[in-house]
């Protein structure tokens, strides 16, 4: 299959012009999805629970307070990740890690500040995803994370990705409270939807980019359970080994993956558009 690359290139069917050459990037933003990346997922999730819980305990700033902290240091990063010409592993997770926090607080400062029950805030977080990917998809005539090459892309990819990370909070904390499955099992039954997604996609045909977004939101409630079982005290059903630990623990093993990829780059996929220039 080829794609139109030049400037003059015919108008699709649906009525959305391709984006011109000049504005793409030769690279895309986002790493390619491998055991890699879902290791790293998961592990960014985890840490996102127990550094939510972390600096809410330890800071002294409120909820409000450190998500405001919080909110600002992930701007920061995602200004540096959007100037990046091409997917750099270190700021690419820096920003993942840090949504992971922010998508947490947000989801936690509805439910134990503003009082809103849960049930809303997951239909809410729900309903905005899909709003978004509404427009994503008529902005761009695709969802794929396989061709995150323009400003805009980029941008509906964040967005999509701090949704994905809120909706998973409230969604996980709702299965958790309304089933009392604990932690452990907690994870098991989200490890399972996971595995099941798995199932649909490489035996059942369900689309892959579907598939990719729903393994994404379901991940944030199957680390947040795996965080809250290693950092709780034993007496409330967890391992008892403590936030500072369990997040130093985690943020170290994420450190070795994402340095290693960095000097490897396993993960490093050209976008679509450089892609298709290869092709006869």
């Amino acid at each position: 299959m080829t794609y139109e690359t030049s400037e003059t290139s015919a108008v699709p069917e649906g009525g959305i012009p391709p984006v011109p050459a000049r504005h793409r990037l030769r690279w895309n933003k986002v790493p390619e999805v491998t055991l890699y990346f879902w290791i790293i997922k998961v592990l960014c999730t985890t840490v996102g629970e127990t550094a939510a819980d972390l600096l809410n305990e330890k800071a002294g700033l409120g909820l409000t307070g450190v998500s405001v902290l919080m909110s600002a240091l992930l701007a920061v990063v995602l200004v540096v990740q959007f100037r990046t010409t091409a997917y750099r592993a270190g700021v690419y997770w820096l920003a993942v890690a840090l949504i992971s926090v922010v998508g947490t607080l947000i989801s936690d400062n509805l439910t134990d500040d503003m009082g809103v029950p849960l049930e809303t805030s997951t239909t809410v977080f729900a309903i905005l995803l899909a709003i978004m990917f509404v427009v994503w998809y008529r902005r761009e005539r695709t969802l794929s994370i396989l061709s995150i090459d323009t400003t805009s892309r980029e941008s509906f990819y964040w967005l999509a990705v701090l949704f994905t990370f809120a909706l998973g909070t409230a969604a996980g904390d709702l299965v958790s409270e309304r089933m009392d499955l604990g932690y452990w099992l907690s994870a098991a039954l989200f490890a399972a939807a996971i595995a099941a997604v798995a199932i649909a996609h490489f035996a059942l045909g369900l689309d892959a980019v579907w598939s990719f977004w729903i393994a994404y939101i379901l991940t944030r409630p199957l680390g947040a359970s795996v965080g809250d079982y290693l950092s709780q005290p034993t007496g409330d059903g967890g391992l008892g080994l403590g936030t500072v630990i369990t997040s130093v623990l985690f943020l170290a093993v994420i450190l070795g993956l994402v340095l290693y990829l960095s000097v490897t780059c396993k993960d490093v996929t050209e976008s679509e558009s450089a892609s298709a220039q290869h092709v006869a």
